[in-house]
């Protein structure tokens, strides 16, 4: 199935993703430690460390994958205020230059490693991930359970900061995995699935983020919480079961397209991520 994303608010714009051009070092949107350190060295590579600073400090400071660029997700440049909508993706000129900031050319396979906590905090490489897509760069993967896989797994650590070669990035919008709110309009008069991956009080009205103007959730759409699709004690991404029975259960076909959405587009790319 196509499945877009509707980010920002419940009122801007949204997604579905495409495009190619890197030669892929796997096709697999989620590969494992064992992978990763097969290619660690590989020219091709770039390994972005997208955690966050916390009021401990810099957890890439004290320790990360050998080599990984430290690209965190809220101060990273990844999203931006538009007119007046949190969240959002940064205009392509914008974007673009950050992420070859970070090193990545388009003929870099990119590897996104977050720390693994949640399905909330792995939301910030699924919507990473959705960023280079939407770009129309699909040699990229998420390294499934982050950094908490990578040290189970006896991964190296390191505390050296790679300095990345700032590299020439281009990328294009791929308009037909970019739903707007005509479309979300379009899809509810026609019967379009629409998939609120909020938690199920702030789709049932009971809560609200900050950021929206009213409690609800869109009329005719349903509930796919974010957090079913993160084994949080096994730092893993859903199953392929896992996911087959959520999507059973939400009445979803191979055929159709659908639209996720949440608040910012963040939850939202946890569900557009595994469906």
């Amino acid at each position: 199935m196509r499945f877009s994303l509707f980010a920002a608010v419940i009122a801007a714009g949204l997604a579905f993703v495409g495009g190619a051009q890197a030669e892929r070092l796997t096709d697999q949107p989620l590969v494992d430690a064992a992978w990763l350190k097969s290619k660690l060295g590989d020219k091709s590579l770039v390994v972005l460390d997208v955690r966050d600073a916390t009021k401990e400090g810099n957890p890439y400071d004290k320790g990360h994958v050998p080599g990984a660029v430290n690209a965190p997700y809220t101060t990273g440049g990844w999203r931006a205020e538009v007119n007046g909508v949190p969240g959002m993706l940064p205009p392509v000129d914008q974007i673009t230059k950050t992420i070859g900031n970070f090193g990545v050319s388009n003929d870099s396979h990119v590897v996104i490693v977050p720390q693994g906590t949640d399905s909330s905090e792995f939301g910030a490489a699924t919507r990473i991930y959705w960023t280079f897509k939407v770009l129309g760069h699909d040699a990229v993967s998420i390294l499934d359970g982050g950094e908490r896989a990578w040290e189970a797994a006896g991964g190296e650590l390191s505390t050296e900061a790679a300095k990345p070669v700032a590299a020439t990035f281009t990328g294009e919008l791929k308009k037909e995995l970019l739903a707007t709110t005509a479309d979300v309009e379009k899809a509810r008069a026609d019967g379009t699935k629409l998939i609120d991956g909020r938690p199920a009080a702030q789709f049932k009205g009971e809560a609200k983020s900050p950021v929206v103007r009213v409690a609800g959730t869109i009329p005719g759409a349903a509930n796919l919480e974010n957090s079913k699709l993160y084994d949080t004690d096994k730092a893993s991404f859903a199953s392929k079961d896992t996911v087959a029975n959520l999507s059973k259960n939400l009445g979803l076909k191979s055929d159709e397209d659908n639209i996720a959405f949440c608040n910012t587009g963040h939850w939202a790319s946890v569900v557009w991520f595994g469906l």
